[in-house]
């Protein structure tokens, strides 16, 4: 049993590491009932105008993908930075695909006009 006491102390550990510091600010936060002004939307300093439930443009998706795409692209890549006589046929073809799947995706956001700025 000695050998898995690292592991229980973890597990004991952990959830109280989390909860602690969420639970602290709760007896001295203020009532948000008593300021109706915390509970109103913002939005730039000026009181909220429109519909927030309108449809949006497909060009706002596409630029917000366009910027999320190199981020799985470099944090997959960087475990095929080894050399290359240490990664298998298999490892080797999978990131190709991985990289040739993003590049159509990079591909389809620049024929539908998404980095054009009008």
């Amino acid at each position: 049993m000695s050998e898995f006491a690292p592991t229980c102390i973890y597990l004991v550990i952990s959830p109280l590491v989390t909860l602690i510091p969420h639970s602290v600010p709760f007896p001295f936060a203020s009532n948000s009932l008593t300021y109706p002004e915390k509970l109103s939307s913002y939005e730039c300093g000026f009181d909220p105008f429109g519909d927030a439930r309108r449809r949006f443009d497909i060009r706002f998706y596409l630029v917000s993908i366009l910027f999320i795409i190199p981020d799985p692209e470099v944090t997959f890549s960087f475990p095929w930075a080894v050399p290359l006589n240490k990664i298998d046929p298999f490892g080797s073809w999978s990131t190709m695909a991985f990289l040739l799947i993003l590049t159509i995706g990079s591909l389809y956001e620049w024929k539908r006009g998404a980095s054009d700025r009008e």
